[in-house]
């Protein structure tokens, strides 16, 4: 039975203590000089302190060496000696270069992740815009004398009575003369007035009598001109071979203004108002109720009753 000894082996040196370790390789020593300069930037009080005072600049060295010992990384004193008096110098030091064309050019390059959007934005926007303007106002214009030769040949051919050929012919031919004299706004009017003339055309239908319970059937004013006299009218309204009423441009006597109605008042004598009084007087309903009609072809109606064709359009 051996004793064991009173005293403990020796504990293992830590690491990084003493020798250097073999294993690690030596850093290039220029490497080594700017993580100095590093390392003394880090503590940039410190090192304001030691150097500006005298004599304590082989304290920093020395608080130097002891911080890279810890470390295990070994650096030679002429090392710490470049990197102090690189510090000193500002050689590792970054300096903007000077303010040249080119210099702001890069840094314009460098930003354009925040101003590329805009420009692109504004570019785009002046792109959309021009396409905007080509498709509602340049295309239009240029197609216009075509579209208004097109439409003069449909609206032609719905034209039966002579009268309105001629009406369509007039109006084709002040859309042309607007546009030989480059008034594009004159040539639109004409299309919107041949497009109205198109309506009128196709339409069929009976101009009937008023004829239900609480609405009035004749209407009788006292023109401005002449206090003793009167004038008639009967009250009337389109209604298509399927017995739908229409909504139709009157134009009224009283104001010539043309609006667009389902009933309207047709000027007549005394004579033809009392008959038609007559009528519903006798038994609430007007028993001839049919005043006239249209043809489709033809703009003006047909009246089976006397009238002036003076119409009114309020009452």
């Amino acid at each position: 039975m051996s004793a064991e000894s009173p005293i403990s082996a020796p504990a293992p040196a830590p690491a990084g203590a003493g020798a250097p370790n073999p294993h690690k390789q030596p850093l290039d020593e220029m490497m080594l000089a700017m993580d100095v300069v590093d390392t003394l930037r880090r503590r940039e009080r410190v090192v304001q302190t030691e150097l500006d005072e005298a004599g304590r600049e082989e304290d920093l060295k020395e608080r130097l060496r002891k911080i890279y010992a810890a470390q295990g990384i070994d650096v030679p004193d002429r090392v710490i000696e470049q990197g102090v008096a690189a510090l000193k110098e500002e050689r590792f030091a970054y300096k903007p270069p000077p303010d040249s064309l080119t210099v702001k050019l890069a840094r314009l390059y460098v930003s354009r992740g925040r101003w590329g959007k805009w420009v692109g934005g504004i570019a785009g926007a002046g792109v959309l815009a021009a396409g905007v303007n080509y498709f509602a106002v340049v295309a239009p214009n240029a197609a216009l004398p075509k579209d208004l030769a097109e439409l003069h040949r449909e609206v032609a051919a719905l034209a039966v009575s002579p009268d309105a050929k001629a009406r369509v012919d007039q109006v084709y031919g002040s859309g042309e003369t607007a546009l030989r004299e480059g008034n594009r706004s004159g040539a639109k009017e004409a299309m919107g007035e041949l497009k109205d003339l198109g309506t009128v055309l196709d339409r069929q239908y009976t101009i009937r009598i008023v004829n239900r319970p609480g609405e009035r059937t004749g209407v009788w004013r006292i023109p401005d001109i002449n206090a003793r006299a009167r004038n008639f009218y009967i009250l009337v309204e389109a209604v298509d071979p399927s017995g739908k009423v229409l909504t139709v441009p009157i134009k009224s006597e009283e104001t010539g203004k043309t609006a667009p109605v389902k009933v309207w008042g047709l000027r007549v004598d005394e004579p033809t108002f009392q008959s038609v009084a007559d009528d519903k007087r006798d038994d609430g309903i007007v028993e001839r109720d049919r005043f006239g009609y249209k043809n489709r072809g033809e703009l003006a109606p047909h009246y089976e009753m006397k009238t002036t064709g003076g119409a009114i359009t309020a009452w």
